[in-house]
């Protein structure tokens, strides 16, 4: 980024400190919970987030591995690799793209589906500290 387009930063005040340390807490008990949740069962959290990620996109129950490895913040090559190893386990399955041949898209298999489901309920519960997650949904 060049200087120019570069913002000057506002230094925090306590206000802001407090807020970042309660959302920093609220966040590690939540990876924390999540943790013991997925190990619960079996599988690492990678392995649940990517499940979660190849349902979460809008509109289709599909993700291809590129996509899968930004919301995951990792490379490419690792995704690929956590792919192989849901597959194994029998969570995902890859499927050639009818209509682009070069693209893959990564698929939940029945049992990757009902352990994303399960996961996930036990998950909803440890997000009300991030309220605003759900805001919309509610009435």
């Amino acid at each position: 980024m060049s200087s120019s387009t570069k913002q000057k930063a506002a230094s925090p005040d306590k206000h802001d400190l407090e807020a970042m340390s309660l959302f920093r807490y609220e966040l590690r008990k939540f990876l924390r919970v999540s943790e013991e949740i997925s190990n619960a069962v079996g599988i690492t959290t990678l392995q649940y987030q990517l499940l979660l990620h190849v349902r979460g996109f809008s509109g289709r129950k599909w993700a291809t591995v590129g996509e899968l490895a930004e919301r995951l913040q990792a490379a490419p090559n690792g995704t690929a690799a956590l792919v192989s190893r849901c597959e194994e386990a029998g969570l995902v399955a890859r499927k050639t793209d009818k209509t682009d041949r070069r693209q893959v898209q990564v698929h939940l298999t029945a049992k990757g589906e009902r352990c994303l489901l399960k996961l996930a309920a036990e998950h909803k519960s440890h997000y009300g500290s991030f309220g605003w997650i759900f805001e919309d949904q509610q009435e």
